[in-house]
């Protein structure tokens, strides 16, 4: 009796989490797979393994536990009021997947992710907390699920099942393969393999710029291609590029402090698009305002994002503040084009603190130990009862060349200006208009009541008890340095981080032509195909939203490619398996 054909594997190009999620889902119905990554075996689960965990989840248990009231209805008005979709052909896809997300969000994600063994912190954070109108950007309520592990955990949860699908010889890894080229068939146009450059063995620990020295070449066929190898955001040059000066300009910024690791390079877009895939939404990217320059730096450029509550006063390099409702945590892009458009590349906090050890988080897995260690005590001890913050921000206060201490606000003023000056165009700041800004903030801090929006701001955020508690400082003049400082200005660079745009691909994960049809053999998800569709958030994200949308579109494709490998009925509305 003849034996059956060697089945080919679904190839999978990119082990972060959109590829580990779909691989999960490939292994759970035995289908080969094959995953390729140019880096090496100590880098597994990508970006996902240096993010603080934060999952968008609506009307979760944790929400209803902290007595937030959420809804679909609510969501899906936030995220289209934030998204802004206004694009009739390359939103197409984008406005199905928006939909599609938040259901899942609604339904399907708090089930899907603690099934696989993830935890959520008690209290729910509130990020991006809207740009002061109803029908406007932002989140109405908390809705950032704080991963208990923060990203190694997210990325464990999915890693350990492929690794013991690996064990039974279901799923093969394929370390420092680097692809050039998807193959396609001259004959059906379907995607049929990839080939590219192996590159020689590199040992260096995650997250560190790995060699690029090639030792030889290979061609792989298989069943399927998923492109989920990430965006753009470690590769400078390439952002630049397609900066859309027409919404956040007059000119591209000069400076950044990078926040993904080098080999984040956004490579795999540009070879899915020669061999017919179709790129939307190049000019939608999503970079942060609040960016430091880490002071133990993993990669080139290595930026670590402050992650702010709203009570810092925030100025512009020149020290005018800025405008509401540009206040810290509330709108991201619209405070950094608000910063472009100032013609220089940082602005200021001015703090104290108080204010920097109740307000000031730092964004990824190494800057929170408390929460990656899984510690309750650390995490009581640093975050609810200590006067100073956590240890990772001591040690920025203490080393960080973004942060200047000082006892009173004139020597604050001089050591700002001594940061700078040595910065090419930096303006001098000049201390008795700072003094001016800074009662004038103040005057509004007397009562508990105000005119100022900043403070209405934090009056009403301090109403969700659990930022009364542990995430926002009781409101106070900046000038009581006796009783809460000393003061702290913090210059914040601009941080590079998420692609919003990319791939086309159906809710399948199939990646779309230009011709609106469905490329066989092709799919893409993560952030490489704009977390879903080619653009998932429109022009702005909830936060929370990068990791679900990871988990989302690899599942999608996981389950699509499965279908496909297994001959099984595809369901036209896609996202659930018909298996």
């Amino acid at each position: 009796m003849a034996s059956e054909p060697e089945k080919k594997p679904v190839i999978i190009v990119g082990a972060g989490l959109a590829g580990l999620v779909a691989a999960f889902e490939l292994s759970r119905q035995n289908v080969p797979t094959l995953i390729l990554d140019q880096e090496n075996a100590g880098s597994l689960g990508g970006q996902a393994f240096w993010s603080l965990g934060g999952i968008f989840c609506v009307d979760s248990a944790e929400q209803r536990r902290m007595g937030i009231k959420d809804s679909r209805e609510l969501a899906m008005r936030d995220w289209f009021s934030s998204a802004r979709f206004d694009r009739e052909k390359e939103d197409c896809w984008p406005r199905k997947w928006a939909e599609a997300f938040v259901n899942f969000a609604t339904d399907e994600m708090e089930s899907y992710v603690k099934a696989r063994g993830i935890g959520f912190l008690f209290n729910v954070g509130w990020a991006e907390r809207g740009d002061g109108r109803a029908d406007g950007h932002g989140n109405s309520v908390p809705r950032f699920h704080v991963t208990w592990g923060t990203g190694p955990e997210v990325v464990r949860v999915f890693a350990e099942p492929v690794k013991e699908a690996e064990k039974k010889g279901i799923v093969e890894f394929k370390f420092r393969h680097m692809v050039d080229e998807v193959i396609v068939d001259e004959k059906t146009g379907r995607a049929v393999g990839v080939k590219g450059r192996v590159l020689e063995p590199d040992d260096s620990p995650r997250g560190v710029k790995t060699s690029r020295t090639v030792i030889g070449g290979f061609e792989i066929y298989g069943s399927a291609v998923l492109v989920s190898s990430g965006g753009i955001g470690g590769n400078v040059e390439k952002v630049k590029s397609v900066w859309p000066v027409d919404r956040l300009g007059p000119k591209v910024p000069d400076n950044f402090v990078i926040g993904v690791p080098a080999h984040v390079d956004g490579r795999m877009i540009d070879i899915a698009e020669t061999a017919g895939a179709n790129i939307i939404n190049r000019d939608r990217m999503w970079h942060y305002t609040e960016g430091l320059a880490n002071w133990d730096p993993i990669w080139p450029g290595h930026g670590i994002r402050v992650l702010p509550a709203p009570s810092s006063l925030w100025l512009d390099a020149t020290g005018k503040r800025l405008p509401p409702f540009l206040y810290p945590g509330c709108d991201t892009l619209a405070t950094l084009k608000h910063i472009c458009s100032t013609g220089y590349d940082y602005t200021w906090f001015i703090t104290d603190q108080s204010i920097v050890a109740r307000e000031f988080a730092l964004s990824g897995s190494e800057q929170n130990p408390d929460i990656t260690g899984k510690s309750l005590w650390q995490f009581f001890n640093q975050r609810i009862l200590s006067s100073k913050g956590t240890t990772p921000v001591q040690k920025f206060v203490q080393h960080g060349v973004d942060f200047v201490v000082r006892d009173n606000l004139q020597d604050l003023v001089k050591g700002m200006n001594e940061l700078v000056s040595t910065v090419p165009g930096a303006p001098q700041l000049n201390y008795a208009q700072i003094l001016e800004v800074v009662e004038t903030r103040d005057g509004q801090f007397m009562n508990t009541y105000s005119k100022d929006a900043q403070a209405m701001l934090i009056h009403s955020a301090r109403t969700y008890w659990a930022d009364k508690r542990s995430r926002i400082a009781p409101p106070h003049r900046l000038l009581d340095v006796e009783k809460h400082g000393p003061l702290i200005a913090v210059r914040m660079n601009l941080l590079t981080r998420k692609t919003l745009g990319g791939i086309e691909t159906n809710l399948d994960s199939n990646v779309m032509r230009a011709d609106g049809t469905p490329f066989p053999g092709l799919y893409a998800a993560g952030e490489a195909a704009g977390f879903g569709g080619g653009g998932v958030h429109g022009y702005s994200s909830l936060e929370g939203t990068f990791l679900g949308g990871c988990i989302f579109s690899g599942r999608a494709a996981g389950r699509a490619m499965a279908r496909e490998v297994l001959g099984a009925a595809v369901d036209g509305r896609s996202g659930l398996a018909r298996l």
